[in-house]
């Protein structure tokens, strides 16, 4: 987390249950990944974000197996996207952590973590575990109230913590009309933002 006071909650939490815990930047979150990173003395990371609540285990599972069977230096299930935004996940090299940390510079770049190394494929060997069915339009984030609405109702539904991709679909098949709530979010809206800010335009 943030060293930011709003965040000394989930601080006091972590020492609650006994979890180990950094807190960085703010808005340099590609320096507090990787200052957090040298902490804890990690090889590999797996980036999992708070907004994604219902991001699925199995899935987890086959982008670490990708990233280890093929010796990459990231991998991931979002370039381009083909699961639901909120499903996504990343899992990248120190090394590759700490060259992006040395040579990012746009605020995009350091706000985001890991666009440096979308961008630079020469670099970095990379590849992307895809899903069957195109549901990168689905959207299972939580960045607005109207996400909420969404995310709440699926785990109503759901009853249970053992769920995954598909279970979640099976509820999303009974009433679609609840995906109406939040479609007309943007996928990466942020990192639009920052794009914008830095003066470029479009996703990179």
């Amino acid at each position: 987390t943030s060293i930011e006071k709003n965040n000394e909650v989930l601080i006091e939490k972590a020492k609650e249950y006994g979890i180990e815990y950094f807190a960085g930047s703010e808005s340099d979150v590609l320096d507090r990944y990787y200052q957090c990173a040298k902490k804890f003395n990690a090889k590999n990371i797996v980036r999992i974000t708070g907004d994604c609540p219902l991001v699925d285990p199995d899935i987890i599972d086959e982008v670490i197996a990708l990233f280890k069977e093929n010796k990459l230096d990231y991998a991931s299930n979002v370039l381009p996207p083909s699961y639901p935004d909120g499903l996504d996940v990343e899992v990248f090299s120190f090394d590759a952590l700490e060259r992006a940390w040395k040579e990012a510079v746009l605020k995009s770049e350091r706000e985001h973590v890991t666009p440096y190394i979308w961008k630079n494929q020469s670099i970095f060997k990379r590849m992307t575990f895809k899903n069957d069915k195109d549901l990168s339009k689905i959207r299972l984030t939580i960045d607005e109230k109207k996400d909420l609405v969404v995310i709440n109702h699926i785990l109503n539904e759901l009853g249970s913590d053992d769920y995954g991709l598909d279970e979640i679909m099976e509820v999303v098949k009974k009433n679609p009309s609840i995906l109406n709530n939040n479609k007309k979010i943007k996928r990466n809206e942020g990192y639009e933002k920052s794009l914008k800010e830095d003066g470029i335009g479009g996703l990179q």
